[in-house]
């Protein structure tokens, strides 16, 4: 409603740094005398028909396991989202629950691909790619993405020798809305990276966490959605999580997309399942089937902020190279033109008191990057780059 769009703007210009230190989460209380701007998590409060929904769960004062009833619902909610927003008709029992996109990554390294299999990432990537493989006995291959003066495309040579180089059933990982770069891949690069897989009889996780948080000009098409080979060797994770800012609620979905996956899960999925929390389930719910209005107040706030972000820089810091993010809330800022420490991060911490993400943590192909998240109040979107600016002209001047 026009109601709600107002309300959900007013929050968002009146946040203020002292509020946001008390809320639950660790975006400002990891580094409580920093401005919080590195995990992904929004500093707006999640929707209010989300709140309501909860507060009702709330007031019954009943936290038992999961309801049938309400997993159907939760399906139905996602595969609706699905067949409205990106034209792909994902069957209900094919959407099944699980705690967290990593829990997808788990299950597509352990249960859709052979034990010996390597798993290849594409860098700059999400973080915990570069970890997870490892935790699970998996060895990982980095393949550096191509860096066009700021544009970011894949090196498909590369990703065809990663898996020419490694077993038959190697798994890609394919972020799209891309974290950290902000890339929402067109339908030709899908295609390509397709190809690609089926030629080596691979697989893809494919994470599409972000793919509500697209800006005007782009669209997100889901990757098993392009064609029935690309169903057939995919994983797709998604989530209400990043959208609707319910991270900590634990709930997230794994899209099978061909009927021998489905089958599969069903032996050994149990385990993965079980961790999903029910009242996550009950927002995952709520935002689905009817968060869009607060989504799309939310969204052209956040596209006013990654456009305000580029005027901040002009301003501020010409030196950092910066290219509007297609997707996500994160901006990926090249600072390399600057004569500054290796680690950006803790140079920034303890210099502008901004707690940002290092590239380097993104692979190696970071160094000299940062990643800030703009899921902020465009008042403490500009205090923080006045604040970088202000180290980076003390570092220059000492």
């Amino acid at each position: 409603t026009h109601e709600e769009s107002s309300l959900v703007t007013s929050q968002l210009d009146s946040l203020t740094v002292e509020q946001l230190r008390t809320v639950v989460g660790v975006k400002w209380s990891m580094y409580p005398d920093c401005i919080g701007a590195w995990v992904a998590e929004m500093d707006f409060a999640t929707a209010p028909v989300i709140q309501d929904t909860l507060r009702k769960v709330v007031d019954e004062g009943f936290f038992g396991y999961r309801r049938d009833s309400d997993v159907l619902a939760m399906q139905e909610a996602v595969s609706s989202w699905y067949a409205r927003e990106y034209n792909w008709s994902i069957p209900v029992e094919r959407v099944r629950p699980m705690p967290d996109v990593l829990a997808g990554l788990a299950a597509a390294m352990t249960d859709f691909s052979p034990s010996d299999a390597r798993v290849i990432v594409p860098i700059p990537a999400y973080m915990p790619f570069l970890i997870f493989p490892k935790l699970y006995g998996r060895e990982h291959v980095e393949v550096p993405m191509l860096n066009d003066n700021g544009s970011w495309a894949f090196d498909y040579d590369a990703i065809d020798s990663a898996f020419a180089s490694s077993p038959k059933g190697s798994l890609l990982v394919l972020c799209n809305p891309c974290n950290p770069i902000g890339r929402v891949f067109r339908r030709e690069e899908l295609e390509t990276i397709q190809a690609i897989v089926d030629r080596h009889g691979g697989r893809v996780f494919s994470d599409e966490i972000h793919a509500p948080i697209v800006y005007p000009g782009h669209q997100h098409i889901p990757y098993a959605s392009i064609s029935e080979t690309s169903a057939g060797h995919t994983i797709t994770a998604v989530s209400a999580s990043k959208a609707w800012n319910l991270a900590g609620l634990k709930c997230a979905q794994l899209l099978l997309s061909n009927e021998a996956d489905e089958k599969h899960w069903a032996d050994v999925g149990l385990v993965t399942e079980h961790g999903t929390s029910t009242i996550g389930v009950i927002a995952n719910i709520a935002a689905f089937a009817e968060g869009k209005p607060w989504l799309d107040e939310v969204m052209a706030y956040l596209d006013q902020n990654r456009l305000l972000l580029a005027d901040l820089l002009e301003r501020h810091l010409p030196g950092v190279r910066y290219t509007p993010p297609e997707g996500t809330y994160l901006a990926w800022l090249d600072f390399s033109a600057y004569d500054l420490p290796d680690d950006l991060a803790c140079y920034f911490r303890d210099e502008a008191k901004v707690a940002i993400v290092d590239g380097s943590a993104c692979g190696e192909d970071g160094c000299g990057f940062v990643r800030l998240n703009i899921a902020m109040s465009n008042q403490i979107l500009e205090q923080s780059i006045e604040q970088m600016a202000a180290a980076v002209n003390a570092h220059a001047s000492a």
